[in-house]
């Protein structure tokens, strides 16, 4: 057994349900290469064994396992890093994909530092988020059921295909009275029964999410002060990007919203294209129908609208709206200070004029 006492191990995995893919790379030669047990212990067991008086670094992509991996390697003293997977470097005609191709290339860009990291949230941030993201798995299968049920009675003659009524307990209450036959019934019954499960585990989400609000007194209270931030979105901004100050530069921050614009460019020529659509996808969700609400309560993201609008449409003008008002929140976060709406100035006489 070789001794790598004093040297630095390089070591990439490419992380399964029930395998880890490693690769080691020591003075730029591979020198280990194995399948282990998708089991924490069982790696670090494997570290110390094989590697044993050697620095330590490590690296997996972000995915389904999460940080547990991270931070036990973290505990036991190796540094590990967690990549976004859409930020690794794709050799030009490489179509061959396996498990220790992976770990190799994960090794090969640690060794040469072309790795970085992403964010890892602490324990209790991470423990928030999976309130809110509990809470948009049951609102889309709400939304689901409510779809599903508009779609039957729509194919019985019940409601006109441009129904736009939201599904809501009153207008439940209102379709129980109708009179149909038993079968369709018995089928709208339960699709109501359905709608009813998911309202009721929403609405006691959102009084776990009101106590979190309150333990996040300082966060909670610059998102609070955004427009177009309500109780639900000020809780999913804090939980998925925490207070901002993470991300060295706004690219950094537009970019894991997945709201900045992909660039395809030649020469002279430069075009940009859809948004890349990284990171979490209720994030941009939340900041679409924020910005939507905020263009109506603050004038310079009006402005800043209506002259994109008439440019490049009103889809991706309120997407760069998203993007200008997270860079606002940002600065109230490096500041310190809630955020200022700007207003119109209007004069004493201006103003008695419009009332007369």
């Amino acid at each position: 057994m070789r001794n790598y006492t004093s040297k630095t191990i390089y070591l990439g995995m490419d992380v399964h349900k029930k395998t880890y893919a490693v690769t080691a790379i020591c003075e730029g030669q591979v020198v280990k290469k194995d399948t282990l047990k998708a089991d924490p212990v069982v790696l670090i067991a494997y570290c110390k064994k094989y590697f044993a008086g050697a620095r330590i670094q490590s690296a997996y992509e972000a995915g389904f396992c999460g940080f547990h991996l991270h931070r036990c390697l973290e505990a036991e003293g190796i540094k590990n890093l967690v990549v976004d997977p859409a930020g690794m470097e794709v050799a030009v005609g490489n179509r061959v994909k396996t498990d220790k191709r992976d770990s190799l290339k994960l090794a090969t860009h640690l060794a040469g530092g072309r790795l970085m990291g992403i964010h890892v949230p602490s324990v209790e941030r991470e423990d928030y988020r999976a309130v809110t993201r509990l809470r948009e798995t049951f609102s889309r299968q709400r939304s689901r059921f409510a779809c599903q049920l508009k779609s039957l009675l729509y194919q019985h003659g019940l409601i006109q295909a441009d129904d736009k009524r939201k599904v809501s307990e009153k207008w439940i209450k209102a379709l129980e009275t109708m009179p149909v036959c038993p079968g369709l019934k018995y089928a709208i019954g339960n699709y109501i029964a359905q709608w009813r499960q998911m309202d009721a585990k929403i609405k006691e989400i959102e009084k776990e999410l009101a106590v979190q609000a309150q333990k996040d007194g300082s966060i909670e209270a610059i998102y609070r002060s955004v427009p177009g931030v309500g109780p639900i979105s000020a809780r999913v901004l804090a939980n998925e990007v925490e207070d901002t100050l993470q991300f060295s530069n706004e690219r950094r921050l537009f970019s894991y919203t997945g709201l900045t614009p992909s660039e395809h460019s030649s020469g002279e020529n430069i075009r940009q294209g859809h948004i890349t659509r990284h990171g979490k996808s209720i994030l941009r969700k939340i900041l679409v129908q924020v910005a939507w609400k905020a263009i109506h309560l603050d004038i310079s993201l009006k402005e800043i609208f209506e002259r994109l609008a008439a440019k490049v449409g009103k889809k991706k003008a309120i997407v760069a709206v998203a993007r200008r008002l997270m860079g606002r929140i940002r600065a109230c976060f490096r500041t310190g200070e809630l955020y200022r709406i700007k207003t119109i100035q209007i004069h004493e006489d201006e103003l008695a004029n419009a009332a007369s």
